[in-house]
């Protein structure tokens, strides 16, 4: 074996790309302490690693618990989702919901899909993705198993536990939030649809019509090849896969909702930003949509945002504080 990988060039590229993404992958995952059953008081703010089982699987998600908790005062809940390839951690860097919890006095929960060494994690979100797609992965009963377990280990305000997703997991987000919706207060998909097929072979999936009305916020870039605005094939890997358009996934709420047909529409950061807002819902439910002109797949945020010249009115953007006003303002 060692003379045929010394003789194969390419072969030994991939050994030394393996090792790369292993360390790669024990580099996102760092180290985290672990949350006992019951915790105490928390005098900072700290990340824990919290594994169970389900369904035979040994699954994990972490947790970020904000300066003050106290274990007696209940507190709202918001689930964050990595998107494809992603992981927990990565997603607890780049989305800023834990310094906003910090600020605005809520538990952040970032489950991990499930994947490989930390990397290549994937979600089951109906029609997308990788090998928890493939395998059929109950993620809407993990997801389920995830809100119980940290209810059963933190005060947790149960009437106001949400959800957030960004590609992969915004899609997820969809379909939890239609099938598993008495579990919510509201949900946030980024990047995400609700439906599609695996390819021009494939049977098309959408979510089912959702169990009860929920408010809706969503954000999409309009230059966004892998999830496009408009639906339909991903033109960044011609794999053939196909997905709904925004309007089209976001018209089951719309419709669930109760909602007006037309939006209330305005533009924000110099018409760079389109906001439509579906109104007189169904108790007191809204679904909004931010369009983001120029923006591409990534999770607006500063930690990308901020890349941007700073005369770019996008520059310092930052969908986790718009979300979270969405969410605090709702009954």
């Amino acid at each position: 074996m060692m003379q045929i990988l010394k003789s194969n060039p390419g072969r030994r590229l991939k050994k030394h790309a393996v090792l790369a993404m292993v360390l790669l992958a024990i580099a996102l995952t760092g180290c985290t302490t672990a949350l006992p059953r019951a915790p105490g008081q928390a005098a900072a703010t700290y990340i824990a690693d919290v594994d169970i089982r389900y369904h035979g699987f040994q699954r994990t998600y972490l947790v970020h618990l904000p300066p003050g908790y106290d274990g007696k005062q209940p507190l709202p809940m918001v689930i964050v989702l990595h998107g494809a390839f992603g992981n927990a951690k990565l997603v607890e860097r780049f989305s800023g919901f834990s310094q906003l919890a910090d600020e605005k006095q809520f538990i952040a929960i970032y489950p991990n899909g499930i994947g490989y060494l930390g990397l290549f994690q994937h979600w089951n979100a109906g029609h997308c993705c990788g090998t928890a797609q493939e395998d059929n992965i109950d993620d809407v009963g993990f997801l389920a198993a995830v809100i119980k377990d940290a209810s059963g280990r933190l005060a947790v305000d149960q009437r106001h536990i949400f959800m957030v997703g960004f590609s992969n997991g915004g899609m997820l987000a969809y379909r939890f939030a239609a099938e598993r919706g008495e579990m919510l207060a509201a949900f946030a998909p980024l990047a995400a649809s609700a439906g599609g097929r695996t390819d021009e072979n494939s049977p098309e999936w959408g979510i089912p019509r959702p169990v009860k009305p929920l408010p809706v916020i969503a954000f999409h870039g309009l230059v966004d090849e892998h999830v496009p605005f408009e639906g339909g094939t991903n033109p960044a890997k011609k794999s053939g896969r196909e997905y709904w358009s925004v309007m089209r996934s976001l018209g089951v709420w719309i419709e669930r909702d109760g909602c007006a047909e037309t939006p209330i529409e305005r533009d924000e950061r110099q018409g760079k930003v389109h906001v439509q807002d579906w109104k007189n819902c169904t108790d007191h439910d809204e679904v909004v949509l931010y369009t983001l002109e120029g923006w591409p797949h990534k999770w607006p945020s500063p930690y990308y945002s901020n890349e941007r010249d700073p005369q770019d009115p996008l520059h310092g953007f930052d969908a986790a504080r718009i979300i979270w006003d969405f969410f605090e303002q709702m009954p």
